[in-house]
């Protein structure tokens, strides 16, 4: 949808904050998953430990195929973690386990945050799908449709824009339970604890860039039916 139209130069910014949040990820995961954990522990032992501290013994935790595919299903209550994570014993894969534990430890402590995304989740799917798809059949129905169309849009992708202004917090604030927890359960030794922190604000760049394409996207909506209306 960025580059149909007006104001293609709105998909710029986030673009560019994409790649470089993805170079930032993938430099430091590769750095810190060659740096082996002092403790031994693999990423699912780390995040088992974390769970089973907090009393959350009926959280499963399972191995799940790709790379930093990690993520926590709350309505299973399950932690689903990339393999190289589950099984690695590097600073990376505990880290990116207790990341992983740390949504489970707000929905334990029924964070807002977390609730409301987790409430707009089915919402934001089905408006994930259908704004394109109503946005190029505007296209094709012709100007006068198109409006209309651009309308629906606005508020489809206004769902899809919320999710992600919620996620980044809720993002920030799982790490920072996993970085607590990891410190103070001794998971991590005080010389470590700086290449977690790495690690996961690394990873949390990312949901910085989706947010910030999501509100570029709406906004160029916004001024692309404002656009439509003066004619």
């Amino acid at each position: 949808m960025y580059f149909f139209g007006p104001y293609w130069w709105f998909a710029i910014p986030g673009i560019l904050l994409g790649f470089y949040a993805q170079m930032r990820l993938s430099s430091a995961y590769n750095r810190y998953s060659e740096e082996p954990i002092q403790n031994g522990l693999s990423g699912a032992q780390a995040a088992r430990e974390i769970l089973d501290r907090a009393g959350l013994t009926n959280v499963g935790i399972e191995p799940i195929g790709g790379h930093l595919t990690d993520h926590y299903d709350p309505m299973r209550k399950t932690l689903f973690l990339s393999e190289e994570n589950y099984d690695g014993r590097s600073i990376a894969a505990v880290g990116v386990a207790a990341h992983e534990a740390g949504h489970a430890l707000q929905q334990q402590a029924t964070y807002p945050l977390f609730n409301l995304r987790m409430w707009l989740a089915p919402a934001t799917q089905f408006a994930s799908s259908a704004c394109y798809f109503i946005f190029l059949l505007g296209l094709f129905l012709g100007s006068a449709m198109f409006t209309k169309m651009l309308a629906i849009s606005i508020g489809l992708f206004a769902v899809i824009t919320l999710f992600q202004i919620i996620t980044l917090p809720v993002e920030y604030d799982a790490s920072r339970r996993a970085k607590r927890q990891l410190t103070n359960l001794g998971l991590v030794q005080p010389s470590e604890s700086p290449a977690v922190s790495k690690m996961l604000h690394a990873a949390a760049l990312t949901y910085v860039a989706a947010m910030l394409t999501a509100i570029l996207q709406l906004l160029r909506l916004i001024m692309l039916y404002n656009r439509n209306q003066r004619r």
